[in-house]
């Protein structure tokens, strides 16, 4: 038997369809329905380790792809994300297939060079839709990129071949929610028309009476019904595929009620690196009370801060280069020298380093070496060969456990072992993403760190895994409250031919 799909599309990027998709899996989870999530094709360098991969190795998905699997209790695997594509420069992103490394892709060539990604991308819907009884497909930008329709197997090219009812979603936050829709609508083909069944507001604030002359408008215009008006929820940030999706977590004086001053909990700088990946990795300090967290990317930003964190980055020698030309790498050491934290994570724990050697050119350029900041003794050459581990340890006399992407080999000369990496002082270096999502770590961590600067901190009242339970359970409810599910599931078993829409001149009634 092969299971029912439904494809949530957007108006544009960044509109809300991770969310959506995110919630709609968590609720029909919840109904007992056996549901997977899918995206056929992600652009993001923010992605996890599953297991599920050839011979019994490990793979490598969309981190959102995960984290929706994980709202609809499904094993995360490869088939869920068959393509990723992982931009080291504005023109040119390594692929990921079926969660293994398989080439580089070009900007020239994503228009008609992609026809074999496509073939994986089918396939693996296939294959979940023969294991599944629903298939919660997540589009990619707006749904109406004209340009690319004639190879898109993303949006409408992957609702066609499967006959998918596709849903769109608008950021009414954004504002022109209304026209952008309407004409979203508009601009696809009659075939592709005929799939599109609704509509989904999204972030609306304030009273949807109000609203209501709108919605009811469009669905006279465009023959479609508003499925739900989902409202702007203070503080529901998901694991994003999307570093748009930054300004969700910034914690500061408008989160933090005070609690974080000079003399209170320590105050973290995270570096926002230009090919910043992996971003996550600081989701669980964000959640610490307290502890305030920002993204800088000026050097004057990191006065006061207690903690400096370099993430993860798809372009560890472009994005020192960066560093420097900002003058932050003197900011960062000067700010070592004074006493302060650093932590370093994969690219970023390179990037603390003395230097870091690219003689193959896999990040772009071969015979390049560029010196690090010095303030771990250790040197990173990259190679061919990518290294995904789920890695278990411990550090600081606490469990602990991550998960390993990289190119880069890091030998360390001298210098405390760290998860994986080094440590010289206050200053930390780790190859494991997503080690402080485990409570143990991170509390001992802080502690470590607020006790040297003088800080004082109380942990141990945030359990990570159960905070992202609730994120997803408040979801779930926020799609069940203003969300009309039962439609949505009757839209999944077909229904007559909507309308073609076409552009109206014609004043409002």
């Amino acid at each position: 038997m092969t299971g029912r799909s439904l494809l949530v599309a957007g108006t544009t990027s960044d509109a809300g369809k991770t969310v959506v998709t995110t919630g709609i899996c968590r609720a029909l989870a919840r109904r007992g329905i056996s549901v997977a999530p899918f995206k056929a094709q992600n652009m993001s360098n923010n992605s996890m380790v599953v297991e599920g991969g050839t011979a019994g190795e490990c793979a490598e998905i969309g981190r959102a792809q995960w984290i929706q699997a994980v709202a609809a209790g499904a094993r995360p695997e490869p088939a869920m994300n068959p393509v990723l594509l992982k931009p080291g420069s504005d023109r040119r992103s390594h692929v990921v297939v079926m969660g293994e490394p398989a080439g580089t892709l070009e900007a020239g060539e994503f228009a008609g060079g992609r026809r074999h990604l496509a073939r994986a991308a089918f396939d693996a819907l296939d294959d979940l839709r023969s294991r599944y009884d629903v298939v919660v497909c997540e589009g990619a930008g707006s749904v109406a990129e004209i340009n690319l329709r004639a190879h898109d197997y993303v949006n409408m090219g992957l609702a066609r071949r499967a006959g998918m009812p596709t849903i769109v979603v608008g950021d009414i936050d954004r504002g022109g929610v209304f026209a952008a829709m309407a004409g979203t609508l508009a601009l696809l083909s009659p075939g592709d028309q005929e799939l599109v069944r609704g509509f989904v507001v999204n972030r609306f604030r304030g009273d949807v009476g109000l609203l209501r002359p709108g919605l009811d408008e469009l669905e006279r215009r465009t023959g479609r019904p508003v499925l739900g008006v989902l409202p702007w929820l203070r503080g529901l940030w998901l694991d994003s595929e999307d570093s748009l999706a930054l300004g969700a977590r910034r914690s500061g004086d408008e989160d933090d009620g005070g609690e974080a001053d000079a003399a209170g909990a320590p105050t973290v700088a995270v570096v926002m690196l230009p090919r910043i990946s992996n971003f996550t990795d600081v989701d669980a300090l964000c959640l610490e009370p307290g502890v305030r967290v920002r993204y800088v990317d000026d050097p004057r930003a990191l006065a006061g801060a207690d903690v400096v964190v370099l993430p993860g980055t798809r372009a560890t020698i472009g994005d020192l280069a960066w560093l420097r030309g900002r003058g932050l790498d003197t900011a960062i050491v000067e700010h070592a020298a004074d006493g302060g934290a650093v932590l370093g994570i994969c690219g970023g724990f390179q990037m603390l380093g003395r230097e870091i050697r690219d003689p193959d050119g896999v990040e772009g350029s071969g015979g390049v070496a560029a010196p690090g900041l010095g303030l771990l003794d250790a040197v990173t050459e990259f190679g061919a060969g990518k290294v995904l581990r789920l890695p278990e340890g411990s550090a600081l006399g606490a469990a602990a456990s991550g998960y390993e992407i990289h190119h880069g080999r890091v030998t360390v000369a001298s210098g405390a072992e760290f998860l994986g990496g080094a440590r010289d002082g206050l200053v930390f270096g780790t190859m494991w993403h997503g080690a402080l999502e485990g409570d143990a770590l991170r509390s001992e961590w802080l502690r470590e760190v607020a006790r040297a600067r003088g800080k004082s901190i109380a942990t141990g009242a945030v359990g990570f895994a159960a905070a992202r339970a609730e994120r997803l359970d408040r979801l779930a409810d926020l799609i069940d409250e203003h969300m009309d599910v039962d439609a949505l599931l009757a839209m999944l078993d077909g229904g007559p031919a909507l309308p073609t829409v076409r552009l109206a001149l014609e004043q409002p009634r």
